[in-house]
């Protein structure tokens, strides 16, 4: 039995011992062909080590491509944010500065949904009965006019905005101080058509548009837009002036409800539709 054990291990045995000879040889001399054979195996593996180093750097390069795109991704957001917050703040900044320098009784709200890709548009903003906000009032922003308040609840209010083919408002331009009624006929979000300014007037482009002392609902003097173009129809001895609203409801978020019921009487002349 130990006979058959050894005949196994023999070569086992023998390998080892010459691999431990050797070894020690090679450690333990320092002969000029020793020293050439350990130059030309050190250039041997070196050179085959280089060939394939390529591909170690290659697959660390992918890593770091990676945690850098990650936290390139993470920077990103992060900028995205606070450039949005920085916006936000600015802008509640102008909204405080508005609402403390005019003579307005005016309550902040914040516009919650929009219905502004029809004709008859709507909004609806987070103060109601509750806040003493009552159908009739004013809607605007610090750039100028949004909507007046068609229907309340005790939290919210829905808004009639300017874009809406119901809306009529009484303007006029500044400085010429030529008076009409402004409104929207429901296609260009973006233009508005102030109707009944007499030819002889003297208007040009860019000209201010404002709420004229006829409005039973918003405050004199108020911004709606300014002049884009004007035009005369065959026949006719006014303009069809069209204006640019000063305040974008694509970008409306914030309003301030004018805490101030209507005249009756001028009501009913403002709903009047124009001929």
């Amino acid at each position: 039995m130990p006979f058959r054990l050894w005949d196994r291990l023999r070569d086992w045995v023998v390998l080892f011992v010459l691999l431990s000879v050797s070894l020690g040889v090679m450690l333990t001399l320092n002969t000029p062909m020793l020293r050439a054979f350990r130059s030309v195996a050190l250039e041997v593996t070196g050179s085959v080590e280089a060939r394939f180093a390529w591909a170690g750097n290659f697959l660390r390069a992918l890593d770091e491509n990676q945690v850098l795109r990650e936290s390139n991704i993470a920077l990103s957001s992060e900028l995205a944010r606070s450039r949005a917050a920085h916006l936000e703040n600015e802008r509640l900044r102008s909204l405080l500065d508005f609402r403390d320098s005019t003579a307005y009784p005016l309550l902040p709200a914040r516009i919650v949904t929009k219905d502004i890709f029809r004709q008859e548009n709507n909004l609806t903003i987070n103060v109601g009965r509750l806040n003493q906000v009552e159908e009739g009032m004013a809607v605007i922003d610090e750039r100028g006019i949004l909507g007046k308040v068609i229907l309340v609840s005790d939290h919210y209010s829905r808004v009639m905005p300017y874009l809406n083919t119901d809306f009529r408002v009484p303007a006029k331009i500044e400085p010429l101080g030529a008076a009409g009624i402004l409104r929207w006929q429901g296609t260009n979000p973006a233009q508005l058509l102030l109707e009944h300014i007499v030819k002889t007037e003297r208007v040009q482009n860019g000209q201010l548009v404002v709420v004229s002392d006829e409005s039973s609902v918003f405050p004199s003097g108020y911004p709606i837009g300014h002049i884009d173009s004007f035009a005369t129809q065959p026949g006719r001895n006014a303009y069809e002036i069209f204006v640019t609203p000063s305040a974008f409801l694509h970008n409306a978020e914030y309003a301030f409800v004018v805490k101030e019921l209507p005249s009756a009487e001028l009501g009913a002349l403002e709903a009047q539709t124009a001929p």
